[in-house]
């Protein structure tokens, strides 16, 4: 494949064309060291920047009255988002050690690790922030694997990136910041013929009518704009992208968020998930698409 040789470097601006709201969406990502992101992946080295899924290791957890409760919670909430990166990999298909992945919105690049210890193959990891690029090349560096696994600043809506060299490429709770419809022409076009997509991600519920009050606060809170189930499926369509399958985690994320609203890790955003996931208007779904 071909990618760009402009490694991250701090200062860079993002590559256009680039929208103000883009350029908002990197100044908030540059800024952010919230406790939640950061003090999970010290727990071994992999820094995520999405949810977790799964059932609670309440042994693991042990006694509420423990004194090491905490950080025995903290451990557990960095396995299950460890556990929703694995399942999003599982669903990438036959990746061979030869082929090249692309994490669209890298974050400080955990997926990113992950996939190439699970696959040995090259990923390259795309986001907006100057700050996540160069903490997920330097995590990269420190681990010996900075030949396969790099980030760069760049628009996921523009990738430095050969038309049709990809075998797969996901979007790891990063769609919502974006219009799906330029979002997967992006990806058909990096995607090879028979590439896997992959995204999990946050949508509204079509059934409940409209955006619910808890959807707006993530909205607020996060600075994004959440799209509906049906938005993504038909943006996939319209791009060649053909879901091979569409898994509701819903119930597999809750006990995640449940637990989260137990630390002193809170953020505020907790209760809105909680009540959007029990209430219905709000989804956590998988979509894995081949292009055709």
């Amino acid at each position: 494949m071909s990618v760009t040789d402009d490694i991250t470097t701090p200062g860079n601006t993002i590559p256009g064309p680039a929208t103000p709201y883009q350029g908002d969406i990197a100044r908030y990502w540059d800024h952010e060291a919230r406790p939640v992101n950061l003090r999970l992946g010290d727990v071994d080295g992999l820094y995520h920047h999405h949810y977790g899924i799964g059932a609670i290791d309440q042994a693991a957890i042990g006694d509420p009255a423990d004194a090491e409760r905490e950080k025995k919670v903290i451990a557990e909430l960095h396995r299950l988002e460890s556990a929703q990166a694995d399942v999003l990999l599982g669903h990438l298909g036959d990746i061979r050690a030869d082929h090249t992945l692309v994490d669209a919105g890298c974050g400080r690049g955990g997926s990113m690790v992950m996939a190439h210890q699970r696959f040995g193959c090259r990923v390259e990891g795309l986001t907006l922030s100057t700050q996540q690029a160069d903490f997920g090349n330097k995590r990269a560096a420190e681990l010996g694997i900075g030949g396969f696994v790099r980030s760069q600043v760049a628009n996921m809506l523009n990738m430095p990136i050969e038309t049709g060299s990809v075998a797969g490429s996901w979007n790891n709770e990063s769609s919502m910041y974006v219009d799906l419809h330029d979002l997967f022409a992006e990806h058909s076009r990096v995607l090879s013929v028979g590439g896997r997509y992959v995204t999990i991600t946050g949508c509204w519920n079509p059934r409940y009518g409209q955006p619910s009050k808890w959807v707006s606060q993530i909205n607020a809170h996060f600075e994004c704009n959440i799209h509906s189930r049906r938005e993504y499926l038909r943006a996939m369509a319209d791009n060649r992208l053909v879901p091979q399958a569409v898994i509701d985690l819903t119930p597999d994320t809750l006990p995640y968020w449940e637990l989260r609203n137990t630390t002193s890790l809170v953020t505020g955003i907790e209760e809105a998930f909680i009540e959007s996931y029990k209430d219905g208007s709000f989804q956590y779904v998988l979509i894995a698409a081949d292009r055709v």
